[in-house]
């Protein structure tokens, strides 16, 4: 049956609905799975207990998304198109690299008390073994690629056009440094000191890139306290 049928049927309470009341609906829908996606991650996900999170009838998830792989990559596109928004601003706004890895920096800590990170690894790991997944989640990441990619061939072309290595290869360090930084951090495989330091070193060596000078081991910035992980959101 399609939604057409099912609206004209009576399963859709919300189908003859004004517009907005829609869109709320399909709101919470997509508050609640976030929420249970962050807190107890993809295995754990019931559409059921989304529905009754939301306030809903369970029909109503099936007729606006049809699956919950449905579901979940519009929970990725509904967080996805505000944070990518966000990051390029960051990117297009005047400031040197080292101010950019910090608010960048700030942005990630941000994401992962939100459990925006965990929603995101969440399904990175279900789709290694799900294609269908796979080739949505996909180009939803490469979209962040993107973003990274475009801003280090502007950079790359403005200061050292000389490397030995293209603007690609250093977005590809780059965006797998971070994937490889939030497994870390939401696995626990290593303390959380030992992120800090990796990302002040960072910020360091783009420091000394602003200033066109070489870096030194004993000027590394004072080391930020990792911030508490929320319980609540699996963060």
């Amino acid at each position: 049956m399609n939604k057409r049928s099912r609206a004209t049927t009576g399963d859709d309470p919300a189908a003859g609905a004004p517009a907005p009341a829609r869109r709320d609906t399909r709101q919470r829908i997509l508050e609640a799975a976030y929420q249970r996606l962050a807190r107890e991650g993809y295995a754990a996900l019931s559409v059921r207990e989304i529905a009754r999170d939301a306030g809903v009838n369970f029909a109503l998830i099936n007729y606006h998304f049809e699956s919950k792989d449905k579901l979940v990559i519009a929970v990725l596109d509904e967080a996805n198109r505000r944070l990518l928004d966000r990051q390029e601003r960051m990117y297009r706004a005047p400031g040197g690299y080292a101010d950019k890895w910090a608010q960048a920096r700030r942005f990630f800590e941000n994401d992962l008390a939100s459990g925006f990170v965990r929603v995101l690894m969440e399904l990175y790991a279900a789709s290694m073994s799900n294609e269908a997944l796979r080739n949505e989640f996909r180009p939803r990441l490469t979209a962040w690629y993107e973003v990274v990619a475009q801003a280090t061939r502007e950079a790359v072309a403005q200061h050292r056009p000389d490397l030995p290595v293209d603007a690609e290869v250093i977005a590809c360090w780059i965006c797998n440094f971070w994937i490889g930084m939030e497994m870390a951090m939401l696995t626990g495989m290593l303390a959380p000191e030992v992120h800090a330091r990796a990302l002040d070193g960072m910020e360091l060596l783009l420091r000394k890139l602003d200033a066109g000078t070489p870096a030194r081991a004993d000027e590394a910035p004072a080391p930020r306290k990792p911030r508490a992980r929320s319980p609540r959101r699996g963060a």
